[in-house]
């Protein structure tokens, strides 16, 4: 039983060579789906065997939009498939367990596994990226763009939503849910991802998605019984917004409301306890509490945005 793959992507030069190395030795039929690249990549993946789909730029670009363009090259044919980005490689294995999981779980949407950054050693921001792929494995609500579908669950749902340009896969996983499929993590090695984040701004941008992400959301799903993107919304607007706040306003009244602002290293050291105060843990405290600043503006774009009427493009870290 072959398993059908689809890769998005757009100039990820060497990390698509790599990417399609990994695939087209485990699946069949590829499918690369390219957003205006301009470095060779249509070219790379012509070369290596892979059905390349170029997306319309005339139209919004999001990924959820190109996923879906390449699911509907496989028409009702195929039963699981296997999303992938440009900049991550498959590991060996992965697609028979995936396989796996999902033939003996036939109420399974959706599994995923293990997802590893592939140079922590570069920067910290690669090494809080690997982190944040680290969750328990089990049934699980979301598990992250990168996965193995069964594709009849895809197409009863509709597959992601295109107008999302992020967070598409916890809204996908939410309406599988609803529906009466479950989503798995398991404990198997999937890929290796390149996040190549070197610099501040890249992680403040990626932070920033994710907080406009959890604001639509819990705009589109907040009252449904997980609250999706509910509890991540708060968290940004009191930490990133309505703290700082009332330290400003506060310290109009009298000059104490600046102690306030000692919640802010409490916070880092509860949180770095929590994960075990170890260098890493430290690392991603200090950086999930600063996040919190950017997360906020994500939220508060969203909704001046759908206040105004004008839907913001892509925020991309790359």
């Amino acid at each position: 039983m072959n398993v059908a793959a689809i890769i998005i992507g757009r100039n990820e030069g060497e990390r698509l060579v790599r990417c399609l190395a990994s695939v087209t030795a485990e699946c069949a039929p590829v499918i690369y789906v390219d957003s205006g690249s301009t470095d060779g990549s249509v070219a790379a993946a012509e070369a290596a065997g892979a059905r390349v789909v170029a997306l319309d730029m005339n139209r919004p670009f999001t990924a959820a939009r190109a996923r879906n363009e390449g699911f509907a090259v496989l028409g009702e044919t195929g039963e699981f498939v296997q999303f992938i980005d440009g900049d991550c490689e498959l590991q060996q294995g992965w697609i028979a367990a995936g396989r796996h999981a999902l033939a003996e779980r036939p109420n399974a949407a959706i599994v995923a596994g293990r997802v590893r950054e592939r140079d922590t050693a570069r920067s910290v921001y690669n090494r809080l990226a690997d982190l944040e792929w680290d969750t328990p494995v089990g049934e699980t609500e979301a598990v992250g763009g990168i996965f193995m579908v069964r594709a009849e669950a895809f197409r009863a749902v509709g597959g992601f939503d295109p107008t999302l340009i992020a967070g598409e896969e916890p809204e996908l996983c939410q309406r599988l849910r609803r529906a009466g499929w479950t989503i798995w993590r398991m404990d198997a090695e999937m890929t290796l991802h390149d996040a190549a984040m070197t610099r501040f701004g890249q992680f403040w941008r990626r932070a920033e998605r994710g907080g406009h992400a959890a604001a639509e959301g819990a705009s589109m799903h907040g009252r449904g019984p997980d609250r999706l993107g509910v509890g991540q919304t708060r968290r940004a607007l009191l930490w990133g917004l309505a703290l700082p706040l009332a330290a400003c306003l506060g310290a109009l009244i009298h000059p104490a409301a600046w102690l306030l602002l000692l919640a802010y290293p409490a916070q880092v050291v509860r949180l770095a306890l929590r994960r075990g105060g170890g260098r890493g843990a430290w690392e991603w405290a200090w950086f999930n509490t600063l996040g919190k600043f950017a997360e906020a503006k994500g939220v508060l774009r969203y909704h001046w945005g759908r206040l105004t009427s004008r839907r913001r493009g892509l925020i991309e870290y790359k």
